[in-house]
């Protein structure tokens, strides 16, 4: 599944992103971003920790340097998997966000 995951993403980029046009508002991008987290992780926290960023990739987000986390949060458990999650852009240093003045 892992695999299937990561060629879905892959398609994606090469696909629709290019098409029509690469307008992430992170760095890395959500799609290199769920990639990565996947790899690390595994399917389930990985997809959930993506699944967070590509939500905070819009108008109203946050933005700036994002990179995947070295490590699970310690709250977080299979049966609770919104915790793997970064919800908002609390974390993400303000000198490298382009959405603050």
């Amino acid at each position: 599944m892992k695999t299937i995951a990561i060629l879905l993403i892959r398609l994606y980029r090469y696909t629709f992103s290019a098409l029509f046009g690469r307008s992430c508002r992170y760095q890395p991008t959500c799609s290199s971003y769920t990639e990565e987290a996947i790899v690390r992780f595994g399917l389930w926290s990985g997809g959930w920790m993506g699944l967070a960023r590509i939500l905070r990739c819009n108008p109203f987000g946050a933005s700036g340097y994002d990179p995947v986390p070295e490590d699970v949060p310690d709250n977080a458990h299979w049966y609770m998997p919104w915790r793997y999650g970064r919800w908002t852009g609390r974390h993400i240093d303000p000198k490298t966000r382009i959405d603050l003045p």
